[in-house]
């Protein structure tokens, strides 16, 4: 069984919330944490991250503290006995990162990495849009060339929540990376 931290990423749309809500489900002590309630909870003077924000401008300030807020809250819940089921757009170098801020164990990375066809289908049938600024094929690319390696991918173009659900719970020990 999975206890600890378990990171959720992918691209918007690839399945994150619901699988993690699923995971969580399953697991007999657990809290999803929602990355991007902390983005959410900014109410004035918000800076949406977009495609060509620097590292020194005040979106990518607001997103690091977002992560610090989610990491701290996982490792909040890991400590009082709870396995944390954290969901969040984490790409490229800030899985490294976002992986350091983490200070329980064990840590797990679940990548969620549908074809770019199947996300903008999803995308396609939300009532929330999410993408801004960004396209389908942008976040896939940033992803798949720009994200390190770590931990459990898998491609999630036809499977059901419940069908990822198992691939995560028979998969752990690759996606575990502390």
């Amino acid at each position: 069984m999975l206890e600890g931290v378990v990171l959720i990423t992918g691209i918007m749309a690839a399945g994150k919330s619901t699988v993690a809500q699923a995971l969580a489900e399953r697991l007999p002590r657990a809290a999803h944490v929602r990355g991007d309630v902390f983005r959410r909870m900014l109410v004035t003077g918000r800076a949406e991250y977009e495609p060509g924000a620097g590292p020194q401008s005040e979106a990518e300030a607001q997103l690091r503290l977002r992560y610090r807020l989610s990491a701290a809250t996982a490792d909040t819940y890991a400590r009082a006995g709870f396995t944390a089921v954290v969901q969040d757009v984490v790409l490229g170098a800030h899985l490294t990162t976002y992986t350091e801020l983490v200070r329980t164990r064990p840590l797990y990375v679940v990548v969620l990495a549908p074809n770019p066809e199947a996300v903008a289908e999803r995308e396609a049938g939300r009532a929330k849009t999410g993408y801004g600024a960004w396209t389908v094929a942008d976040l896939d690319r940033g992803l798949r060339a720009d994200t390190p390696r770590v931990g459990l991918w898998l491609d999630t173009s036809e499977q059901t929540a419940g069908q990822t659900v198992d691939a995560i719970l028979a998969g752990r020990e690759k996606a575990r990376i502390r």
